[in-house]
């Protein structure tokens, strides 16, 4: 059983590196443009849920939510860099202040869970900004990276180590956004063509 939750968190790693290798460089060529408040929220809460479920012992499951953490920090940066959709309303400074907030609601509840819920709330309020990009733009946006991402995350929840709310409902709440946001993008690719 050992080596089939050390294989589903190897896969994982390969699928979010498979996936984000090919975005950054559409990224480098100016094809894609991502929001950069979306990938900024998507960093900091990914990162932070990856830190609660190590604590709530998700152990190799949760390697990849961690290597995708760091690296969506940097498609954030990148995205700055490359001048991508920088646009902000109120809302998607308030999405990044409940972010941010969310730590030290878990330094005083002492309790993972917490923090894990907020951040899926506000993972999921961070597609806001993308989704509304992609409606408008939906060409601008990669539909192999997010379902890289969706088979990341199913691989990931099969690779937990402890499986309770704290460790699966990020990977699940964030498989399940991905599958709406492409179903809207295809939906307004095929209007628009």
């Amino acid at each position: 059983m050992d080596w089939i939750k050390w294989s589903m968190g190897g896969a994982a790693m390969v699928l979010a590196i498979a996936g984000f290798v090919p975005y950054i460089v559409q990224i480098l060529s100016g094809r894609v443009k991502p929001h950069v408040f979306s990938w900024l929220i998507w960093g900091l809460t990914t990162t932070i849920v990856f830190f609660a479920q190590l604590q709530a012992d998700g152990g190799i499951g949760a390697w990849p939510i961690g290597v995708s953490g760091f690296i969506t920090l940097y498609v954030a940066f990148l995205a700055y860099l490359k001048r991508g959709d920088a646009s902000s309303t109120v809302l998607d400074w308030w999405f990044l202040a409940a972010a941010l907030a969310s730590l030290p609601l878990w330094y005083l509840t002492q309790d993972p869970l917490w923090a894990v819920i907020i951040l899926t709330v506000v993972d999921v309020l961070g597609f806001g900004p993308t989704a509304r990009k992609a409606y408008h733009h939906p060409f601008e946006e990669s539909r192999a990276f997010f379902l890289l991402i969706i088979l990341r995350n199913a691989c990931a929840i099969i690779a937990l180590e402890a499986y309770s709310l704290a460790t699966v409902l990020f990977p699940f709440v964030m498989a399940l956004a991905c599958v709406l946001l492409l179903a809207m993008m295809q939906y307004r690719r095929l209007r628009l063509a």
